[in-house]
């Protein structure tokens, strides 16, 4: 038997979620958890990853599409030269941040993620793939994960799970898929 609440998500997002995007797991739970229970899960783990997406689903609502892309808003009459026609006509001139910040990790962060994937997060975030707010979801969303152990390899399914559930983030998940994809690719040569 499968006793790891990722690969209970991992097969939600093969099975059902890409066929289903945009859509939480609410509409046919009962079907999903029969599946999921005939593919060798047990009830436990599908409860606790049913659990781990509903918190995700709600986190997608809680932040300013300006803010999950590490932006400032401003007033337009605040912003001098740099409004076009199209921003004076909206009330807010979106910007890219100017100050850089260092993500330091701390306590269980640094006991749950190692170096490889706390280097990777910050690579994501470097080439603009997780923006500072993806950033620290995929970080929460591990540190809710039961299962101690996460290598670099369950933590890029993971990016990539938390961008396919993400408003907006359709290129950062495409440059994401594109990463895990040829990196199969790769070992399979």
């Amino acid at each position: 038997m499968k006793e790891n609440v990722l690969d209970v998500l991992l097969y939600l997002f093969e099975y059902y979620m890409a066929d289903n995007p945009g859509q939480p797991l609410d509409s046919d739970r009962d079907t999903l958890e029969s599946r999921l229970v005939e593919a060798g899960f047990s009830t436990a783990e599908i409860r606790k990853a049913f659990g781990w997406m509903d918190t995700l689903w709600q986190r997608r609502s809680l932040t300013p599409l300006a803010l999950q892309h590490g932006r400032n808003v401003i007033p337009h009459d605040e912003a001098l030269d740099e409004t076009t026609d199209e921003g004076r006509e909206s009330s807010v001139l979106v910007r890219p941040a100017t100050l850089p910040s260092m993500r330091i990790f701390v306590g269980e962060e640094l006991t749950r993620l190692d170096t490889d994937c706390r280097g990777f997060l910050l690579f994501l975030e470097s080439v603009a793939i997780l923006s500072p707010i993806n950033r620290e979801l995929v970080i929460e969303r591990v540190l809710a994960l039961p299962e101690e152990d996460m290598d670099l390899e369950r933590l890029k399914w993971l990016v990539l799970l938390v961008l396919f559930t993400q408003p907006g983030e359709e290129e950062a998940y495409a440059w994401m898929e594109e990463l895990i994809y040829d990196n199969l690719t790769g070992y399979m040569h």
